[in-house]
């Protein structure tokens, strides 16, 4: 047991989890859209997920403590770098016009962990968009929203149109709300001058912001030129599932309620998807 404990930890410290999240939606991305599978998109999806999270959650320890690395640390890095190599091998394999999305952002992460900013924007020392006050989750919420829509439609030569501007303004919503759980969790540990959505207007008002945009999501779906049943369903399940993970969350949540839970809501979506 304790070794099926460690190997499971592995998995989500090292982002394997949250990957395989980014890798789902990019793939409901393709099955909404009526794409074939694209692996070359998705692997490299995967791939870059992983090498950007772990760039981002363990780049200030590799900096400063890089001597005294404990060896999981180390098993991370090397993962990382094997990681880095796939996204590296998937990337030459991406039609050209991807690379704008790829480029755009790929600076937006290395800006998110990387001090640049002058104190009097921030503050304390990071000197990153990561610690800019009120802005993290409308970050990740747009990184997201970018490479799980418009990164699959661009490497396929989809235009884009006014469907796709509503599938990314879902995508940006869905994950928004999705944070909620994760920013109530960290209230025990953020500092005030983050203003995360939680510390500005409370845990309660959060989750009825969460409900609206929950509504929003779904509503938008009937904006699009045609109306799949199968695809409204699997979205209408999945913003259900969404919802009580939202009502139940709370600052004393279990360790692996939003990084293992919530985290698996796309690949939740992914499978209902796929069952239809």
């Amino acid at each position: 047991m304790a070794l099926l404990k460690q190997i499971f930890n592995f998995y989500i410290d090292s982002s394997i989890h949250v990957a395989l999240a980014v890798f789902a939606l990019s793939w409901v991305t393709l099955l909404e859209f009526g794409i074939p599978y694209d692996g070359a998109v998705l692997y490299f999806i995967f791939f870059a997920s992983t090498t950007g999270y772990n760039f981002v959650k363990y780049f200030g320890l590799a900096r400063f403590h890089h001597r005294s690395l404990t060896n999981w640390l180390k098993l991370i890095q090397v993962f990382s770098l094997m990681c880095f190599i796939g996204m590296c091998y998937f990337a030459l394999k991406l039609k050209l016009i991807s690379f704008v999305v790829i480029l755009g952002f790929g600076v937006v992460t290395f800006l998110y962990a990387i001090p640049f900013l002058p104190n009097k924007i921030l503050y304390d020392k990071h000197k990153n968009l990561r610690n800019v006050s009120g802005l993290k989750v409308y970050i990740i919420a747009l990184v997201w929203a970018g490479v799980t829509v418009v990164l699959p439609i661009l490497n396929n030569h989809v235009p884009l149109d006014t469907n796709v501007v509503v599938t990314g303004f879902q995508r940006f919503v869905f994950v928004t709300v999705l944070m909620f759980p994760f920013e109530i969790r960290d209230l025990n540990y953020d500092s005030l001058k983050l203003a995360t959505i939680p510390q500005q207007i409370g845990i309660k008002n959060t989750k009825m912001v969460g409900v609206l945009l929950l509504m929003l999501f779904f509503i938008l779906e009937f904006l699009k030129p045609q109306l799949n049943v199968e695809h409204t369903v699997g979205m209408l399940i999945t913003m259900f599932v969404t919802l009580m993970f939202l009502i139940f969350a709370n600052r004393n949540q279990g360790r692996y309620y939003s990084s293992f839970w919530v985290e698996g809501i796309p690949l939740v979506w992914l499978l209902l998807l796929l069952v239809f």
